[in-house]
């Protein structure tokens, strides 16, 4: 069997190469070197853990025992029912309530969840989609209750609906109105919430559906670029909402592909923004971005060595500039995370960010051959998926046809024939395979439907239902006359609407996506 060995890279590689054309200083045009002159040789990234389970009481703790341990920033897993916009006591719930994160269906839910938790204090990431204007109200009533001012809010909501359609399928309406959901949350938060990210472009689900590097960088952008077109024919100067644009990759255990995949996108995104949009503020061209390692890459054989692969591609997001990462704990191909996997998770990051030595530097690794090979096959790489897909008209187009859920298929495909025949190696599965070993998995408490259903009848019980349904008629008029729904949204929270019925009475408008 004769085995292909990789080149050693070299001076010829680069024959093109433009020290200041391709990569520059760190924190100067295009940014392949990061986006911050000192990276973190001043200031570390965020340590963002996601979590979230069971009920709001379940979730308050394990988010206090985090941030007890080091954790920086708060990082809202919410459970299935949440992310459709179905209340905890909706038959189609049943079952599913706080099974994959949080249930939330009133603002008595959010009030339990940030408990003893100072919002003025705490940066939050909230990975919601389809409902982002429901749960981004709520939370905006809590500060507001906590007597914080929005301009003092930080944190970001997810607020990418297009990579529902590819990846994770919590969608509820149609692509278009989707995109028009996402924009009034993009015009909402540039009025009230200055330092607020309204938008986490994700490309860490496109991935984790099995789209390869390039791929993911690709697709993530194009919808991007969809988002800011929606934006700036919604009347909003480039340059006025580009800077609170971010984006949420994953990280596989490929250590070279994986930084140069972070150092490319960045350079890509720099000049898309400078030269397709024509910003001209810096900060405009920044990609910043959160970093998640990839849950499809943990394997439940030999479940310790998924200590090792976390660690291995925390590692890559750091050296490739990440502004926030996620560690996966070990056990979660298993369970949900116990609490000794989740401290381990953060451990993994902060022996990163103390022992390693690697943040002495703003960009460690620049200058390597190989890397800078690396960094330009797969901008170019991207660059010509891209082209296919403007071509095709465009991110939201490839969607609705089908075409950008094709490559993920065909590449997922791929990915799983290459581990049955053995042409990728995962060590404890196609190899060195070890032992079962029991592992203790975490199971935490179940919600009892009842419970919730009763909790849901009593809040439902102590409100003015007429004051209710004046405030959900003025939302479902602001919806069908295509204005900004946030307001009206967060005027139907104030007197306690539910996330379910506020979803209905976009449904009504909207439509749902079959």
């Amino acid at each position: 069997m004769s085995i292909n060995i990789r080149k050693h890279n070299t001076p010829d590689d680069l024959k093109n190469f433009n020290y200041e054309r391709d990569l520059g200083n760190p924190g100067e045009y295009p940014f392949t070197r990061g986006v911050y002159p000192t990276m973190y040789t001043e200031r570390l990234w965020t340590m963002r853990q996601y979590a979230g389970f069971g009920d709001a009481a379940q979730t308050n703790e394990r988010f206090r025992y985090l941030l007890e341990k080091g954790q920086t920033g708060l990082s809202v897993a919410f459970d299935l029912p949440t992310q459709l916009g179905l209340d905890s006591d909706h038959h189609m719930s049943y079952g599913e309530v706080g099974r994959c994160g949080v249930a939330v269906s009133t603002m008595d839910d959010m009030r339990t969840i940030f408990k003893e938790i100072n919002l003025g204090k705490v940066s939050t990431s909230m990975t919601i989609n389809a409902t982002a204007p429901v749960l981004l109200g709520m939370y905006v009533l809590l500060a507001e209750e906590q007597g914080i001012h929005m301009d003092k809010l930080r944190g970001t909501v997810q607020n990418d609906l297009l990579k529902e359609f590819l990846a994770r399928g919590n969608y509820i309406f149609p692509v278009a109105p989707s995109v028009k959901i996402t924009t009034d949350v993009i015009e909402y938060c540039i009025k009230h919430i200055p330092k607020w990210y309204y938008m986490s472009v994700s490309g860490y689900h496109i991935r984790e559906a099995g789209a390869t590097a390039a791929q993911e960088v690709a697709l993530t952008f194009a919808n991007g670029i969809d988002y800011v077109e929606s934006a700036i024919g919604r009347g909003l100067d480039v340059d006025d909402f580009a800077p609170r644009i971010s984006f949420f990759f994953g990280c596989h255990s490929n250590f070279m592909e994986e930084v140069a995949k972070f150092r490319a996108a960045r350079r890509i995104w720099a000049r898309v923004m400078k030269e397709r949009f024509k910003a001209k503020d810096p900060k405009s061209l920044l990609m910043k971005f959160h970093t998640q390692t990839c849950g499809s890459t943990l394997t439940a054989q030999d479940v310790q060595n998924n200590i090792i692969r976390v660690g291995l591609q925390a590692f890559a997001a750091v050296l490739g500039g990440t502004q926030s990462l996620h560690t996966n704990s070990y056990d979660e191909a298993l369970s949900l995370p116990s609490e000794n996997a989740v401290k381990m998770a953060l451990r993994t990051q902060q022996l990163i960010a103390f022992e390693s030595g690697v943040t002495g530097w703003p960009d460690p690794l620049a200058g390597s051959y190989t890397l800078e090979k690396l960094t330009n096959d797969l901008e170019e790489e991207v660059m010509a998926i891209l082209e296919t897909i403007d071509k095709k008209g465009g991110g939201a187009k490839c969607v609705e046809s089908g075409f950008s859920a094709k490559l993920i298929e065909d590449s997922a495909y791929k990915y799983q024939k290459d581990i049955e025949n053995c042409a990728r190696k995962v060590v404890g599965v196609n190899m060195m395979q070890a032992e079962e070993e029991e592992i203790p998995e975490f199971s935490p408490s179940p919600v009892d439907h009842e419970t919730r259903v009763k909790e849901l009848a009593q809040y439902k019980t102590n409100r003015d239902n007429n004051k209710l349904n004046q405030k959900l008629d003025m939302l479902r008029e602001a919806a069908d006359k295509k204005d900004n729904i946030m307001p009206f949204v967060i005027d139907s929270l104030r007197v306690k609407a539910t996330l379910g019925e506020i979803t209905d009475v976009l449904k009504e408008i909207y439509g749902t996506y079959d």
